[in-house]
């Protein structure tokens, strides 16, 4: 079941999303038909709940919005980018763990 939390990001709201946000943003590129981004859909859910207020945390079907996929070469997936002011801030390719994840988020915050 997806988080509430979890937004979808599209080539026609990433700007205004991500690009231009206050919060922090964890941005997972995925695709339906890729088993590794399914089995990470859970881990993306949970940090959703658990930084909620503190980040934006949202989906990028790298399908169907490859103009964001090919703007942050995007070459493998999963891929989840942290984005601070608009910047790429940390990026993590394949299946990353939950507290990968969790540690780079805490030291983005208390930066």
């Amino acid at each position: 079941m997806a988080s509430e939390n979890v937004q979808e990001f599209t080539n026609d709201n990433f700007q205004a999303e991500v690009l231009d946000a206050e919060l922090p943003v964890l941005v997972d590129f995925w695709a339906e038909w890729c088993m590794p981004c399914r089995m990470l859909a859970p881990t993306i859910d949970q940090i959703a709940d658990d930084f909620a207020g503190k980040i934006k945390v949202g989906k990028v079907d790298t399908d169907g919005n490859q103009e964001i996929g090919v703007q942050f070469e995007i070459s493998a997936i999963p891929t989840i980018i942290i984005f601070k002011g608009g910047q790429p801030a940390k990026k993590f390719v394949g299946l990353t763990n939950k507290t990968d994840l969790e540690t780079a988020l805490n030291e983005m915050l208390s930066a």
